[in-house]
């Protein structure tokens, strides 16, 4: 019953911008936290950014500087503000939502990077 959309993904060169937005809709139970990863071809899904219920916003090393996550005033979408892209940062961005029952996930959105 749990949703989660992603959207806001595309093509951009190195140095632009983008934000993506997780819509989540249907939400039962207390959330964790959210979060987004990112996956390439053939490689792990790694994780990207967290915002707890507290606020806190812990970062991979790999984004920290460039990227921002946020949630709006309603609670019901998670942001990841993207800033100084680089090709390295081309994946399938995924939200993720964690509750006191189980995880969920977006479908996802490709981002790709440019030179």
């Amino acid at each position: 019953q749990v949703q989660l959309v992603e959207s806001g993904g595309g093509l951009v060169q190195a140095g632009g911008s983008l934000r993506l937005a997780c819509a989540a809709s249907g939400t039962i139970g207390i959330v964790n936290y959210m979060a987004w990863y990112r996956q390439a071809p053939g490689k792990p899904r790694d994780w990207v950014a967290t915002i707890t219920s507290d606020g806190s916003t812990p970062y991979s090393d790999s984004v920290k500087g460039r990227f921002t996550i946020s949630r709006d005033g309603a609670k019901n979408t998670v942001y990841l503000q993207m800033n100084n892209l680089k090709p390295w940062d081309t994946a399938r961005y995924y939200c993720k939502l964690s509750t006191t029952g189980p995880d969920y996930w977006g479908q996802g959105t490709q981002v790709t990077v440019t030179s």
